[in-house]
């Protein structure tokens, strides 16, 4: 899957003022990241809202995306869940021909053990006609998928191919590089440790930051995946700021002022999450502004 290898961005879900989905600036977005020179798109992950979708708004996102994107970069469709069943039966009902993979959350709220986690991705990977990228974020889900069960799967099952690691543990993300056979990818999961993923032997980034700032984000991975470490963290510093300041008050709340301030879409967001305050605006687009005065 050497397609997934780079900087890939989970796409935000743009509302209107109404809160309905926004379709012109949803195309936007997928060529704001197009030409900005990501390598993938991630399609309702958590960042675009999914939680929040009805199936028909679902389904309108990606007849959207896939439309937009009309073939050029390789496509990841987030399906996944805390119901096994429900996501397997899902998997045998959806159209996937326009996607190269599925990136499936490690369950969430039942807090299962490691061997319930195991079966859970054992029944998806029977299920899944296309390769998957197991999702591990202990932050949202209330559990931790440790190594040895990634491990594990990624040896047991061929169409696992890559994790999204966002554990924020460098000893865990080492331990899966060092364990992991031949071809399976380790995946940043968090933007402020994607570089150090990349140097410790990571494929790259799922990123939230990335799709705002597509051309920066990827300069700085294709920098950490040929080794040119000087150039790769001068990026990485001066996007530190922002790293952390779109998730002061949530995701996507913070990436989605980036898109007002750009002119791409509305800072809206769906209950319960609420729109970024204008203190925390104007922070981000202080930011901005010293990223334009550096010329990088």
């Amino acid at each position: 899957m050497e397609q997934l290898i780079g900087t890939g961005v989970a796409l935000i879900t743009p509302f209107r003022e109404d809160l309905s989905v926004d379709v012109e600036a949803l195309e936007r977005v997928v060529e704001h990241n197009i030409q900005g020179g990501v390598d993938y798109l991630v399609v309702l992950g958590t960042t675009a809202e999914s939680a929040t979708l009805s199936q028909a708004e679902k389904q309108l996102v990606v007849d959207v995306v896939v439309r937009a994107n009309a073939g050029r970069l390789p496509l990841v469709l987030g399906v996944g869940g805390n119901n096994t069943m429900a996501v397997v039966n899902e998997l045998k009902t959806l159209d996937l021909s326009d996607f190269d993979a599925i990136l499936s959350v490690s369950p969430y709220y039942n807090k299962p053990t490691q061997e319930g986690i195991y079966q859970h991705f054992k029944l998806i990977s029977e299920a899944s006609p296309i390769p998957i990228v197991l999702y591990n974020v202990p932050s949202r889900t209330g559990s931790n998928m440790l190594p040895a069960t990634t491990l594990r799967l990624a040896h047991d099952f061929t169409n696992i191919i890559a994790i999204k690691e966002a554990c924020g543990d460098a000893v865990q993300i080492d331990n899966i590089i060092k364990g992991k056979p031949e071809g399976f990818l380790v995946i940043s999961g968090d933007d402020s440790t994607a570089l150090a993923t990349v140097l410790s032997g990571g494929a790259g980034v799922i990123s939230v930051l990335g799709q705002g700032l597509p051309s920066l984000f990827s300069d700085m991975i294709k920098f950490g995946l040929e080794g040119n470490v000087k150039e790769a963290y001068a990026i990485h510093h001066k996007l530190s700021p922002l790293m952390s300041q779109i998730f002061e008050e949530g995701n996507p709340a913070g990436i989605k002022s980036i898109f007002q301030s750009k002119g791409i879409s509305r800072a809206t967001v769906r209950l319960p999450l609420v729109e970024a305050t204008s203190v925390l605006k104007d922070k981000i687009v202080a930011s901005l502004g010293q990223l334009d005065k550096a010329h990088v």
